[in-house]
């Protein structure tokens, strides 16, 4: 293993929280391999890069030599993850569950190395713990307990319905890690009541209790809410190569930093470098060129993530239009509408003012055309591209 005080920063990395750091520098001393766990509830069959942030911490674990269980929540999956959520979640069938583990295991397995994965499922020892022994479970913990969860606390206050098997949840993953005898658990910081509860159950069976490692839940393109399929913000895993690219090129120049903190695999030194090249005046677009080609090789390969790059080249930074842009329908006053005022409504400026400077600049275009003049009137019942800058396209339709 290499110095405990390099991989103690290496393990720190991103972590938003360590309950606690003095018990897990100590184990790290102790200089033999830690159980590590993460678990995942295979949910839904396909994975987003807000998902890989805990497993990009496994694979640290595992390059330092630690023992990383990849656990699959077939059993809890069935109860469903009350975390976050403000109605009872449907359970899915064993058939989902375990269809949607299996694809898990593809996506998970081009960042861990498989030979060095423990993959596990809860099933194993939940279904021996039988009904009895989910009772005396169950008498670990009182009602008043579980209602300290903020999620159960809202509900109740709300009216909203908390069903009993919701309670179980907790217990279930906290029971993960005595079955297990973890060292390490891994987890969203929305994860924190669940986490710690398996601290308290393997204090109980008389267990070493676990450090809690919590990762940061990851914005999404808005730069504001986590990333979320529901809320279309997301990047997938099993997007295409041009996909990936265009999304991680639209993130913010402050964002791209967070998502270098998470997300590349990239020594800390070597990100403090790019830093340094932006404040010594460096484009930040190269720096983001190389994140977006760094993350599409790793779920591709090099050459996709290098023809994703020239593709980038070619429509953007050469004036070629996107195959696709958002498409919208501006209406007019009198049959017209002046040209700054539609670069407004149609997103691609903040105001007419600036619509007008960027006008000024020759950086406004009609179906590839710059705009010449900003009193240029647009008439009713038309179509066009309409782009400002480089990467700001819409093809708008006038009524």
């Amino acid at each position: 293993m290499t110095d405990v005080s390099q991989a103690f920063a290496e393990i720190k990395r991103g972590a938003e929280e360590i309950l606690l750091e003095d018990e897990l520098l100590e184990k790290l001393k102790q200089g033999k391999p830690l159980k590590i766990k993460a678990g995942f509830d295979p949910t839904a069959p396909d994975l987003h890069l807000g998902h890989t942030v805990l497993i990009n911490k496994l694979r640290q674990f595992q390059q330092l030599g630690h023992e990383v269980i990849f656990l699959i929540g077939d059993f809890t999956g069935m109860i469903g993850d009350p975390t976050g959520k403000n109605v009872t979640r449907k359970p899915l069938t064993q058939e989902d569950v375990l269809a949607n583990a299996e694809t898990y295991k593809e996506q998970v397995f081009k960042i861990l190395d498989p030979a060095k994965t423990r993959v596990e499922f809860n099933s194993t020892w939940m279904e021996k713990l039988g009904a009895a022994g989910m009772l005396k479970l169950a008498s670990r913990q009182t009602v008043a307990r579980m209602m300290e969860r903020d999620d159960f606390k809202k509900r109740y206050a709300g009216g909203q319905a908390i069903a009993i098997h919701e309670f179980m949840y907790p217990l279930v993953q906290g029971w993960d890690s005595v079955a297990l005898e973890a060292d390490v658990e891994l987890g969203g910081t929305d994860q924190k009541f669940n986490l710690l509860m398996g601290r308290e159950l393997q204090k109980v069976e008389g267990q070493r209790p676990q450090t809690v490692l919590m990762m940061p839940l990851l914005e999404g393109l808005d730069g504001v809410q986590k990333m979320s399929k529901s809320l279309g913000n997301y990047i997938g895993i099993t997007d295409t190569p041009t996909e990936m690219f265009g999304k991680i090129m639209s993130i913010s120049d402050d964002l791209m930093w967070r998502y270098y903190d998470l997300l590349s695999f990239k020594p800390i030194e070597e990100i403090e470098a790019f830093k340094q090249q932006i404040a010594d005046g460096a484009n930040p677009r190269d720096v983001k060129i190389e994140l977006a080609k760094e993350i599409i090789a790793r779920f591709h390969d090099q050459a996709a993530a290098d023809a994703a790059h020239q593709e980038f080249i070619n429509r953007f930074q050469k004036g070629a239009m996107p195959d696709e842009m958002p498409e919208l329908t501006v209406a007019t006053t009198d049959g017209v509408i002046a040209i700054a005022n539609l670069l407004k409504e149609a997103g691609l400026v903040a105001s007419t003012s600036e619509a007008m400077r960027m006008i000024k600049q020759g950086a406004a275009k009609i179906d590839g055309e710059k705009v010449a003049d900003n009193k240029v009137q647009i008439e009713s019942g038309t179509t066009a591209v309409y782009q400002v800058g480089k990467r700001k396209f819409a093809r708008v339709t006038t009524a």
